[in-house]
């Protein structure tokens, strides 16, 4: 049977088909070209088939040009873009106005300079076995364009991954109370070094700048006992900076003190030593006048201590031949010159007419014992 049959012998255009040949294509094309010339004002027939034909050329530049217009682009300065042309990769290229063909390359503007940031946040294990909520924010830059768009399919998500995964081993590896106080600095350093090696393995084009770890928390039926154990923490440095200033302030007191004392200790020894010089050098030379004259040396050894007692102490003179059985002493008198008699007249303001009748007693005393000792010697000497 006719593939025409059902339709009385006519064809789908509605044209008679002599016989059972193929349609007449020429007719259809016809009726087509005349149907669009209906669409955009024309006339049909066949005496405007020069007008149908420059129709069609209008549309098909339109629609190249609109084309060519979806293909415009503008990359900033702080991004670049990544050309994949049916899927592959193209090329990458920088800020500016580019033109690439829409349906057959695809765009992909990556912001290679701007600093995003990733936070997280959960309840971890300590390395003494405890429980703290941690808040975590990743700060990174996507320096490499390509990589980031062509080696993982989604590079967020890995990099979420792989922090959640550096972060938990850091911590883990961590006792509580240095993820609480004072040891955040340095565990955000190791999440983001343990960080960036994991993003290089994934070579998701990611470059990690910062990890800041926020204020953690213990369990909120923990939280009492550790606010105890952070308040012991503040009161023990407290007592340290205490002590060490009160350590600065008592020892260069006390090594002053005991340098000072060292040094007075230091001139009493040179006093003494210069004193028992002195006093060595003075026996030897009286032990040699002693060896001369043995009686007289002695008498002037005793009479200088006699010279030296009697010219800083009182005195009364008694006359004993004057034949007075009564004696009057006036000790009210003594006592009160004693009392009154400074230290320094003792050797400097004593009386001088005391000082001048023992002179001259130790003098004539002196004067007998040379003339005593001539007399001997020239009884000797005559003998």
């Amino acid at each position: 049977m006719a593939w025409n049959e059902p339709g009385g012998g006519r064809d789908p255009w509605g044209g008679k088909n002599n016989g059972d040949g193929p349609p007449d294509l020429d007719e259809a094309l016809k009726k087509l070209r005349d149907k669009f010339n209906k669409a955009f004002g024309g006339s049909g027939g066949s005496n405007n088939g020069k007008g149908n034909g420059a129709a069609i050329g209008v549309i098909a530049v339109i629609a190249i040009i609109v084309w060519a217009l979806f293909g415009v682009y503008q990359v900033d300065e702080k991004d670049k873009a990544v050309i994949l042309r049916f899927g592959k990769y193209h090329d990458t290229v920088g800020s500016g106005l580019h033109w690439n063909p829409k349906f057959i390359d695809t765009v992909n503007v990556v912001s290679v300079t701007k600093e995003q940031s990733y936070t997280t946040q959960g309840l971890m294990l300590t390395k003494d076995l405890n429980i703290v909520d941690l808040p975590v924010t990743v700060q990174f830059t996507v320096p490499d364009a390509k990589a980031y768009v062509l080696n993982v399919r989604d590079p967020v998500e890995s990099l979420r991954n792989a922090a959640d995964s550096a972060i938990r081993h850091v911590v883990g590896s961590t006792t509580a109370s240095d993820v609480l106080s004072e040891g955040r600095q340095k565990l955000a350093g190791e999440i983001s070094q343990r960080l960036q090696k994991y993003i290089d393995i994934y070579d998701t084009g990611i470059s990690i700048s910062s990890v800041n770890i926020g204020k953690g928390q213990p369990p909120v039926e923990v939280k009492a006992a550790f606010d105890d154990v952070n308040a012991s923490k503040k009161d023990k440095d407290r007592y340290i900076k205490e002590a060490e200033a009160y350590s600065n302030e008592v020892v260069p007191v006390a090594r002053g003190k005991a340098q000072r004392m060292l040094q007075d200790a230091q001139a009493y020894r040179d006093r003494v030593v210069a004193e028992a010089d002195g006093d060595a050098q003075r026996f030897e030379k009286l032990m040699t006048e002693y060896q001369k004259a043995p009686e007289v040396t002695r008498r002037r050894i005793y009479l200088d201590a006699m010279e030296s007692v009697m010219s800083n102490s009182s005195k009364v003179m008694v006359d004993v031949e004057g034949g007075n059985n009564m004696m009057y002493l006036p000790l009210d008198k003594l006592m009160e010159g004693r009392s009154v008699l400074p230290s320094t007249t003792r050797d400097a303001s004593a009386p001088s007419s005391t000082k001048e009748q023992v002179r001259e007693v130790v003098e004539e005393v002196l004067r007998d014992m040379t003339r005593d000792q001539q007399i001997d010697r020239r009884r000797e000497s005559r003998r």
